[in-house]
């Protein structure tokens, strides 16, 4: 009787010790992968004594590499410059508009003139990034591509400098508004008042900056100019009767002779010069006929 029932309790222990033993090792299998590409491998087992030291060296607390470092995204500034030549500057624009409502964007800028026989529109358009590529390419397809410029600025650093600028002055601003709720004499009260309005401009500048960085990222910036040639009308030549021109052919001589006249008397030293010099020759010639 007594050896049944202790081979029953050592049945009964035996299958608890296995499906703990089953449970732990399904625990472990479910955790494993969790920590496969992170957590380091383990040294190879020894002795007891080995394990020993090893668990003596090893300091609880959550597991070394689990959470990832991700990297923070760029920052980065699109800007184009594109200029085209159309066939028809109204049909393009129409387009155009139905082409930047489609992708998200608008117009922020838009000028047009016509000089030097070009009917011409100057717009700034303004789009998110993902849409940046996808518009540049269906502009392109209103006309003719004569230029085409692509920058992309990377601002990550800047903003990054900028923001932690911001978030220094605001805690400069802080502590200075609780020195102004200590501060006792009116002399006191007046020169915090005086470092609370200096950081308080060089706050406002600084968000004004970050805004500014931010405006520039979250929209790219597209330069458009839409161009088309205008036909230059040639003036036909005047019918000129012969009244006319007889008329034109005395006013012709008319001037000529005038001319001519304020010529001889533009250059009246030289005659004199020339008469002078001629009466010398023949006076020198007569005496020497004489002699």
């Amino acid at each position: 009787m007594k050896s049944s029932l202790s081979i029953a309790v050592g049945l009964a222990v035996l299958l608890c010790g296995c499906s703990h033993a089953k449970k732990e090792s399904v625990a472990v299998a479910d955790v494993a992968p969790q920590y496969m590409m992170s957590a380091p491998a383990a040294p190879p087992q020894s002795s007891d004594s080995d394990d020993k030291e090893a668990t003596a060296d090893v300091i609880p607390g959550p597991r070394p590499y689990i959470e990832s470092v991700v990297a923070p995204s760029r920052l980065l500034i699109y800007h184009a410059d594109l200029r085209l030549k159309v066939a028809s500057l109204p049909r393009a624009s129409t387009r155009l508009d139905s082409l930047v409502h489609r992708n998200g964007g608008y117009l922020s800028a838009a000028t047009e003139v016509r000089a030097d026989g070009e009917w011409r529109q100057a717009m700034t358009i303004r789009v998110v990034p993902s849409r940046f590529e996808p518009l540049m390419a269906a502009l392109g397809g209103l006309g003719t591509v004569e230029e085409k410029k692509l920058t992309t600025d990377d601002v990550t650093a800047q903003h990054a400098d900028v923001a932690a600028r911001l978030a220094t002055k605001r805690a400069v601003e802080k502590r200075y508004i609780d020195l102004l709720a200590r501060a006792r004499k009116i002399s006191e009260v007046l020169e915090v008042e005086g470092k609370i309005g200096e950081v308080r401009e060089e706050i406002e500048s600084t968000e004004s900056r970050l805004k500014t960085l931010n405006d520039e990222v979250a929209y790219s910036t597209i330069s458009l100019t839409c161009y088309q040639t205008l036909p230059q009308s040639v003036p036909e030549a005047p019918v000129v009767s012969f009244a006319s021109r007889l008329v034109e052919s005395f006013y012709t001589g008319w001037t000529l002779i005038t001319s001519l006249l304020i010529g001889m008397v533009a250059i009246w030293p030289f005659l004199l010069l020339g008469g002078v010099g001629w009466w010398a020759v023949r006076r020198w010639r007569r005496n020497i006929a004489q002699a």
